[in-house]
């Protein structure tokens, strides 16, 4: 899965989004903090590819992307829009192919401008990224070429706080950044910088009215933070080898960036530093039950703005979650399967 896979609905509802072998669930709160309901199928019963993108924009709607198989062994990309947790969402609709038809090319990335429209992301078959998004009243733009070489399979698609779309891709020894210089508009390649990312560590943050920050494992086993214009910080040694996960949130009066990974022995390992100052230093504090290897970890805050963790695991289906305790720091409460 590819981005914050449990959100926060507009009703303040929480919700996860799972992938499994041929379809898309989805479980929700019945209440905010209270029982979760069972997993329901999301967007009728097309059959999916085991992949899927999820996007959040301002007005709490998730956006879902998928591939599904079409005919003679390819496939193609598309798109379904959940307006509320315990509302049934859009049927899948297609929304084409990079190259216009072929077989996948690589993992979607999903993110919502400040107009409601999503972006979709993808590599193509040349290696570089293409783009295809929403029109404001309806229906979808061409498919456009953004260009870039080479780049990895997941990218790492992100709205900044003045509402236009960013997208991060890694290549070999280097880091590619994209933006958006008006609402709209299509996103420019506008930086590169030489950085050996490990495969499928990235991850982006809105982090300030000016900035998003991407944060990702290098091949020497630190973690990362880089935002552009600037040159990256090492934060810390990664805790495991999984994706990095990270959300703002205020601790203890500051606004801090909590990142969560699952760590080698197992377990979630979450740290915590003021937002946009590396330099101050962050440390490992792991938590939580030991996981299955294929287990993933998100984070995002309820409505009374406490921090929530879940993980998930495909293979055995286990929902953990935990919230932050109404204490100093951050002080988490017992996991608990739901």
């Amino acid at each position: 899965m590819n981005g914050d896979w449990l959100i926060r609905g507009r009703d303040g509802r929480l919700s996860v989004y799972l992938s499994t072998d041929d379809a898309v669930l989805c479980r929700a709160e019945h209440g905010p903090g209270g029982p979760w309901d069972a997993p329901r199928r999301v967007g009728g019963t097309q059959k999916l590819h085991p992949v899927l993108a999820v996007g959040q924009g301002a007005d709490g709607y998730a956006h879902l992307v998928s591939w599904r198989p079409t005919t003679g062994g390819e496939s193609g990309l598309v798109h379904s829009t959940h307006f509320r947790p315990r509302l049934a969402a859009l049927d899948w609709m297609p929304v084409g192919h990079p190259d216009k038809r072929g077989k996948r090319t690589g993992t979607p990335a999903v993110a919502v401008d400040a107009q409601g429209r999503a972006h979709v992301f993808v590599r193509n078959t040349a290696g570089g990224v293409s783009m295809v998004a929403q029109k404001e009243k309806g229906g979808w733009d061409p498919w456009r070429d953004l260009k870039g070489g080479d780049v990895q399979e997941e990218l790492a698609a992100v709205t900044g706080e003045s509402g236009r779309v960013e997208l991060y891709a890694a290549a070999p020894g280097a880091i590619l950044h994209w933006r958006q210089e008006e609402p709209g508009a299509q996103p420019v390649l506008r930086e590169t910088i030489e950085a050996d990312v490990r495969p499928g560590t990235l991850s982006a943050l809105a982090t300030s009215p000016d900035s998003t920050t991407l944060f990702y494992a290098d091949v020497s086993g630190d973690l990362c933070a880089w935002r552009p214009g600037g040159k990256p910080a090492v934060l810390l040694a990664s805790a495991g080898p999984g994706p990095v996960r990270a959300v703002r949130c205020e601790l203890d009066g500051y606004d801090c960036t909590l990142i969560a990974q699952r760590s080698a022995s197992g377990r979630v390992a979450f740290a915590a530093y003021p937002t946009e100052q590396e330099s101050a230093g962050a440390w490992w504090t792991e938590s939580g039950p030991q996981l299955p290897m294929d287990a993933e970890v998100s984070l995002t805050v309820d409505e009374d703005d406490r921090v929530v963790a879940a993980t998930l695991s495909a293979s055995g289906g286990q929902l953990f979650l935990t919230r932050r305790k109404d204490e100093p720091v951050l002080a988490l409460e017992a996991w608990r399967q739901v």
